[in-house]
């Protein structure tokens, strides 16, 4: 499996913080935003990645991220001209995916709680159809909303509705098997012009081919697209990091205990960063081992 982190967009909600750089690479706490969706995939094993951003700032990402092979994996970069929806991403990633399953994860979300990793790991072992995900919330009228039976068979998927029939909000990522270029291809603009998530999932629910996993109470995720959502992941994160010392976001701890660099790798690279808390937390993880 492969996976997309999709940085694109204007981040107009988050003007006038956006209107010189990208929302994705704006400050977490102690990370670049895109550190927190790019660990995500890290966790979920997958090591060939493609992200998508505005032609204006591929040069930032590439500058930050490299081509990966630091964190023992492979990016490659692509460019999405406007907005023209997420599923727009498939198109673009066509060659990159190239018939291949694929994960999509939006780079404005924290995903953080126990159990994750095993989610990810059954996720990525999807051979057929679409797997997605539920996020009970108080209010789900500003998210998709997934609808579902006693038996976890998905009975419809809206997008916004005024009268929501669950509490579930479908998150930003989304596990697609090999045809979803091909069903990208038949989707129409909607009403505000662009391609929607919630039709493309809809494609695999008509052809019953849709699957859902719900996330258990405690688990956190967070939408950094609005100032409160930015204020709200960065002080979550602080508080986390310096309550138990572990780091969220992390990627060299991830490629590190995911076995993709080794202790001496996690070293130098915490060595280039030593005059931060971030490198000498780095270092500290390899001379533990």
């Amino acid at each position: 499996m492969k996976a997309i982190i999709l940085a694109g967009g204007s981040g107009t909600r988050l003007y006038p913080l956006t209107k010189a750089i990208s929302k994705q690479l704006l400050p977490v706490y102690d990370k670049p935003m895109i550190y927190y969706p790019l660990s995500t995939v890290l966790l979920a094993g997958i090591r060939e990645i493609l992200l998508i951003t505005n032609p204006e700032y591929v040069e930032l990402y590439r500058n930050l991220l490299q081509d990966g092979s630091q964190i023992g994996v492979h990016i490659q970069y692509a460019v999405q001209e406007i907005p023209r929806g997420l599923p727009d991403a498939f198109i673009i990633g066509e060659k990159f995916i190239n018939s291949d399953k694929c994960m999509l994860i939006l780079g404005d979300n924290i995903f953080y709680g126990q159990g994750f990793s095993n989610l990810l790991k059954k996720a990525v072992k999807l051979e057929k159809g679409a797997l997605i995900f539920g996020y009970y919330v108080k209010d789900p009228r500003a998210y998709g909303v997934v609808e579902f039976d006693s038996n976890m068979n998905v009975i419809s998927i809206e997008e916004k509705p005024e009268k929501p029939k669950s509490n579930y909000a479908i998150p930003g990522i989304y596990f697609f098997d090999d045809k979803v270029v091909e069903l990208t291809k038949t989707l129409r603009p909607s009403k505000r012009g662009e391609l929607e998530i919630t039709d493309l999932i809809k494609k695999y629910l008509e052809l019953g081919e849709l699957k859902v996993e719900l996330f258990g109470r405690g688990f956190m995720w967070l939408d950094m697209g609005t100032f409160d959502g930015l204020l709200e992941a960065s002080n979550f994160v602080e508080t986390i990091q310096k309550r138990q010392g572990f780091y969220i976001g992390c990627i060299e701890e991830v490629a590190y205990r995911m076995g993709y660099i080794d202790k001496e790798q996690l070293y130098k690279l915490g060595y280039k960063m030593r005059n931060s808390e971030y490198g000498r937390y780095l270092m500290e993880l390899a001379g533990e081992s």
